[in-house]
């Protein structure tokens, strides 16, 4: 399946947003996730199956000042 993950195009076989959060090195509660411009809520991620050409967009927050 190919994804947009913050822009860049991916390839993979991974079809829970959830797992291809822990693949993409993505952790913690204080993401914010969104596919094709909708709000994924951090509780519906373990069930939320990706469709090819998915966009998604991940944010998490940066330290420092």
């Amino acid at each position: 399946m190919r994804l947009t993950v913050n822009g860049e195009d991916h390839q993979t076989d991974i079809s829970l947003l959830s797992e291809l959060l822990v693949a993409l090195d993505y952790e913690g509660d204080w993401l914010a996730t969104a596919v094709n411009g909708e709000l994924v809520h951090r509780d519906d991620r373990p069930g939320f199956v990706l469709a090819d050409r998915d966009r998604i967009e991940i944010l998490s927050p940066m330290q420092g000042g």
